[in-house]
């Protein structure tokens, strides 16, 4: 392992990696007894590095809980994946804002790693994030407030009603109660979901608040219970798909629901499926009911096409048109000849 020097080093990047870390693991990765441990804990502490023993069957030593080291100790693999880690959750909008409107709290943290960085490392990191290409374009920056972000997360944690200061989409503000369930992250944007006792004292109604949105989240008293069976992401797409929009979408397709959902996601569609018939397999193809909502309908004909399943329109009537006159284009396609004078060569 080398001198006692990079030993105690190595011994605080363990530590630095939290838990309780026991005397025989310890020794084990520095390569020492358990006496020579102690006594590299011993530097430490005269460090004024605040190492704790805790006692008992499953005891070892730990960081004190809130110490901030000084040096962020990083090797070569783990600065990479740091900042890797930074630039693609930059590109996907899922970096919390630092209270000023020009940089995001990972930006400025990968600016400070990279300042801190060796020159030698510094210059290979470099070449790889400048050869580094994308091939979905850079997600809207909608980053929401640290504090924000972490006042909801412990109230989901801790189940504890919280009071939120939230803008609606359409500009109106209001401040309501929230029972937070969990947050979830979807293309790109932040969000919670929980149910709004305000409209329903007994139960409470499913909401879902962007995150960017939300100037304030402050905890209240009590606590609540959330329902069994929770799936805060289910939850989303789900609203997602029952949003009010400009059209209300139903079908019947004819297939299963795998095959559909590659087509129509549980954030654009639901989904009604019928309970099998006993001794029929739950696979096996069928008619489903389909409702999506959307703003338009020119993008929803090439979808149907491309999901080679029989389907009926139930409405909008405008539906069934654009369907048709998309049929009559590629039918008219499909009939023509290859006349290089009237392709252009």
């Amino acid at each position: 392992m080398g001198r006692p020097t990079s030993r105690v080093l190595t011994l605080l990047e363990l530590l630095q990696s939290g838990g309780i870390r026991t005397v025989a693991e310890l020794a084990d990765r520095l390569g020492v007894d358990g006496r020579t441990v102690r006594r590299y804990v011993d530097h430490l502490v005269d460090l004024d590095i605040p190492v704790e023993a805790v006692r008992g069957r499953y005891g070892g030593y730990r960081l004190a809980p809130g110490y901030r080291l000084p040096p962020l100790m990083l090797n070569d693999d783990e600065a990479l994946a740091v900042l890797l880690g930074l630039v693609a959750g930059r590109r996907a909008g899922l970096l919390t804002a630092t209270g000023t409107a020009t940089e995001t709290a990972g930006e400025t943290a990968a600016a400070k790693i990279r300042r801190a960085l060796p020159e030698r490392l510094a210059r290979r990191l470099d070449a790889v994030l400048e050869s580094l290409a994308f091939t979905a374009e850079p997600g809207e920056a909608a980053t929401p407030e640290t504090g924000v972000l972490l006042a909801v997360a412990d109230a989901v944690r801790h189940r504890r009603p919280i009071s939120i200061r939230y803008t609606a989409r359409d500009g109106r503000r209001s401040e309501r109660t929230l029972h937070p369930y969990g947050i979830v992250t979807h293309a790109g944007r932040w969000y919670v979901t929980g149910a709004d006792p305000e409209i329903d004292p007994g139960t409470g109604q499913d909401r879902t608040f962007r995150l960017d949105r939300i100037a304030d989240a402050r905890p209240l008293p009590g606590s609540f219970e959330p329902p069994a069976g929770l799936d805060p992401a289910q939850r989303v797409l789900s609203g997602f798909a029952k949003a009010a929009y400009r059209y209300e979408v139903t079908l019947r397709i004819h297939g299963t629901v795998e095959q559909i959902r590659a087509r129509l996601p549980a954030s654009v569609a639901s989904i009604e499926e019928p309970v099998p018939e006993e001794g029929t397999d739950p696979h096996t193809e069928r008619w489903l009911h389909v409702e999506l909502r959307a703003e338009r309908l020119d993008w929803l004909p090439p979808v149907l096409a491309s999901l080679d399943r029989p389907f009926v329109i139930e409405r909008p009537d405008e539906l069934r048109g654009l369907v048709i006159a998309l049929a009559d284009r590629l039918a008219a396609s499909a009939r023509q000849a290859c006349d290089p004078d009237r392709i252009g060569g």
